[in-house]
């Protein structure tokens, strides 16, 4: 007979399962939207457009096969373990090859461990996708908590610090005693702060978004072509693109309740994020002309599990979490990230930082590199590209 203490830090294997009920329910509702009238402008200023919302709408509820999200998370080894009173979900494929690096990966919003999912195959076993044995990995993509089919925290403090501290303790769980991390959008901030940990085992970091940049953007040097590029494009993002990062990190409670209510609301919240990605999303859906991998169904595929699971207002409420921990920590300065780092910046980013600003973040880059395609989804449109960028950024740190 195990103990209680055993029982809940065992690591459970998962499997999905979605009611036939649920699947019904969801194309009913996406067949009985309200539809508002179309927007007054010919761009993007005031919302996700009319068109495009309603050419992702009848791909929905016409022609996507709606058991496509349990089928592909299925096809993987997947599990659970509950860390600090919550049970995190995760994805855990082990590398074929010996001496494999282990590498956990740290999804975003509106992401999930969907848009990770292209990069399995090349990252774990690289000799079936014209790769050298030497860079593989074994990796670990866990849902945040409160995203996907992560539990909800039921207490408050899960910023991005201890969300790193829980993975951290995943990682030591599956028996890891090196590896390194990476992540994008919220992800980014969740390995920063693991970055700024440094729990044991932990050898080095590799980013694609430099949180840093929103809170201190007005600090970093600007006076190169490139810095000036990247300083306008915070700036636009601070007065035109940040409404649904303002409005999780204040009133989560309060768009959770049309999010969870209606499946084409959660679209268009979803949607509704940078203009790089929603114009690739709307031009696969409008004009059938995906941008890289962003396909219609891989699109729906992240929106599908996002209602599924229910997590629209949990997902929205870490947004608050982090802003409150942001407020705490104003005017202190945070530890140095000693560990190596590694840093892409793909052009269509949010912010797409030059080498100066990465360095004035991170005293420790080891690999930076500028790409010339790709925007804030890098794993999921640029998959091969990405999975480029992650052997050649670690490639140093695994014989160290």
């Amino acid at each position: 007979m195990s103990s209680t203490a055993e029982t809940t830090t065992q690591i459970r294997p998962f499997q999905v399962d979605i009611a036939e009920d649920d699947l019904s329910d969801l194309h009913r509702r996406i067949v009985a939207t309200r539809w508002p009238s179309q927007e007054l402008v010919e761009d993007r200023s005031q919302g996700v457009q009319l068109a495009t919302l309603q050419a992702l709408a009848r791909y929905w509820a016409r022609d996507y096969d709606l058991g496509r999200v349990a089928a592909r998370l299925n096809a993987l080894p997947q599990f659970t373990t509950e860390i600090d009173g919550v049970d995190i979900h995760f994805v855990h494929v082990r590398s074929p090859h010996e001496n494999a690096l282990p590498l956990i990966m740290t999804h975003g919003w509106p992401g999930s461990v969907i848009e990770l999912l292209e990069v399995v195959g090349p990252l774990t076993d690289p000799t079936a996708h014209g790769g050298d044995a030497h860079d593989a990995f074994d990796l670990v993509l866990p849902s945040l908590p409160g995203y996907g089919f992560s539990g909800e925290p039921r207490e408050l403090g899960w910023n991005v610090g201890r969300i790193g501290q829980a993975w951290a303790e995943l990682m030591r769980r599956l028996g890891y005693t090196r590896y390194v991390a990476q992540g994008g959008d919220v992800g980014a901030s969740v390995t920063d702060a693991m970055g700024r940990q440094a729990p044991a085992g932990l050898v080095g970091i590799h980013m694609n978004l430099l949180v840093a940049a929103l809170a201190v953007g007005d600090q970093l040097p600007a006076s190169s072509d490139k810095e000036r590029a990247a300083a306008d494009s915070l700036a636009t993002f601070n007065t035109s693109g940040r409404g649904y990062f303002l409005e999780q990190a204040t009133r989560p409670q309060t768009i959770g309740y049309a999010l969870l209510d209606s499946p084409v609301a959660l679209a268009a919240w979803m949607l509704d994020h940078d203009t790089d990605a929603y114009e690739k999303i709307s031009r696969a859906f409008v004009d059938d002309a995906p941008a890289g991998h962003l396909t219609r169904d891989r699109i729906v595929d992240n929106i599908t599990l996002y209602w599924l699971t229910g997590t629209g207002a949990s997902a929205a409420r870490s947004y608050w979490e982090n802003g409150r921990a942001t407020a705490r920590a104003a005017g202190q300065t945070p530890p140095k990230v000693s560990l190596p780092v590694g840093f892409t910046t793909f052009p269509g980013e949010i912010i797409p930082a030059p080498r100066t600003w990465v360095e004035t973040v991170y005293p420790n880059v080891v690999y930076f590199n500028e790409v010339d395609r790709g925007g804030h989804f890098a794993a999921w449109e640029e998959p091969d590209l990405f999975t480029t960028e992650l052997r050649a950024a670690f490639r140093s740190l695994r014989d160290r």
